[in-house]
């Protein structure tokens, strides 16, 4: 048994590549996601997964950007435009950044299952 759980860890690992996310909260984010590799938009590393603060991105050019890759959009509570613009542009996921914060392991989690 310990060795399935394991083995299912291992294949969950991912490269996730942060788009507009500050130097904090990708802190924040490593820490809650132990093991996952952290890459912005300089990496020549394609990316598994894509978390953009939708307050500081264009989210058309990020959903345009990645268009096979399943991005979760974060943004404050109180930003109805920018959750607004994460749906429209086809993020997989769109939150408030609490929401992340509190749910990070299972929201990627989940996302990266819909890739394997």
């Amino acid at each position: 048994m310990w060795r399935r759980r394991f083995r299912s860890y291992a294949q969950a690992v991912a490269t996730i590549l942060l788009c507009g996310v500050d130097l904090f909260f990708r802190g924040k984010l490593e820490a809650l996601l132990p093991g996952h590799r952290f890459v912005t938009t300089d990496s020549i590393d394609p990316p598994d997964l894509v978390i953009a603060d939708m307050a500081r991105i264009d989210c058309d050019e990020v959903a345009d950007a990645w268009p096979d890759i399943p991005i979760m959009g974060f943004t404050n509570h109180t930003d109805a435009a920018g959750l607004r613009a994460g749906h429209a542009a086809g993020f997989d996921q769109v939150l408030v950044k609490s929401a992340l914060a509190e749910r990070a392991p299972q929201l990627v989690d989940e996302l990266l299952a819909t890739v394997e």
